[in-house]
């Protein structure tokens, strides 16, 4: 068998998220679909990690094995065909062989996500941000930030009843930048809780409105206890940006 790596990305508005569901369209089920009618042959995906519904991909890497070696062209030309099969918001960048031990989910080192916050109501970025009228104290937030990556424990803002065998988290970086109108926040870490992005931001904009203290946040970390952390922020301004491999890709 042949280990081949797609390079993708999507905008997720219209989506329950990457991974397959029961109720709802997603993006894994719509590339598995495609996939196995150009190829004539059924295609399992396995992708880098889930995305919640409604949550947005800039990069994205998926796997699938196939018991037949592929040319660069032939492969060029399926990423062509593949384009021109799929909607709007779905692209296919790149899709190249591997070893047989790479994993796009197991084998990624880092991941990096970036929340995006409009002050200013923007009708072309309305799918892409979250519109959120006020001020903020990005000084404090970016303490705040500081702080969450003293810990590694993240239960506070992690869903409760997930199959994770685990809520440690070894978070690199988490800072708040303001570019015009809107606040990016980026975080990068190797790997993530469910819903976990989403409850820091909304946590962390608690702290930049005076709504709660830097002791607070101590406080709603160590207590590992969700119902203790801010409200979850909208998906529509969630994008994985990034996510990086032990090898150049």
């Amino acid at each position: 068998m042949e280990r081949y790596f797609i390079k993708l990305a999507y905008k997720g508005s219209d989506y329950n998220g990457w991974q397959r569901q029961p109720n709802g369209l997603t993006i894994q089920q719509i590339l598995e679909e495609s996939l196995s009618i150009i190829l004539h042959h059924p295609i399992k995906l396995t992708g880098a990690g889930r995305t919640d519904a409604g949550v947005h991909a800039s990069e994205y890497f998926t796997h699938f094995d196939l018991d037949l070696q592929v040319s660069p062209k032939r492969l060029e030309n399926l990423v062509f065909k593949l384009n021109g099969f799929l909607n709007e918001n779905i692209v296919i960048y790149q899709i190249f062989p591997v070893q047989s031990q790479y994993h796009a989910r197991f084998s990624a080192t880092s991941r990096t996500y970036q929340y995006f916050i409009t002050t200013v109501k923007n009708p072309f970025r309305q799918d892409l941000t979250y519109y959120l009228y006020g001020t903020f104290n990005i000084d404090l937030m970016n303490e705040a930030s500081r702080i969450i990556m003293e810990y590694d424990d993240f239960t506070s803002f992690s869903k409760v009843d997930t199959d994770s065998k685990t809520n440690i988290c070894r978070i690199d970086y988490a800072h708040w930048d303001c570019i015009g109108n809107e606040l990016v926040f980026t975080i990068k870490a190797d790997r993530f809780l469910r819903n976990m992005v989403r409850a820091i931001v909304g946590t962390l904009i608690m702290v930049g409105r005076g709504k709660s203290s830097l002791e607070e946040l101590r406080w709603i970390i160590e207590s590992k206890n969700r119902s203790n952390a801010g409200s979850s922020v909208p998906a529509c301004g969630l994008h994985l940006v990034k996510i990086e491999y032990p090898w150049d890709l």
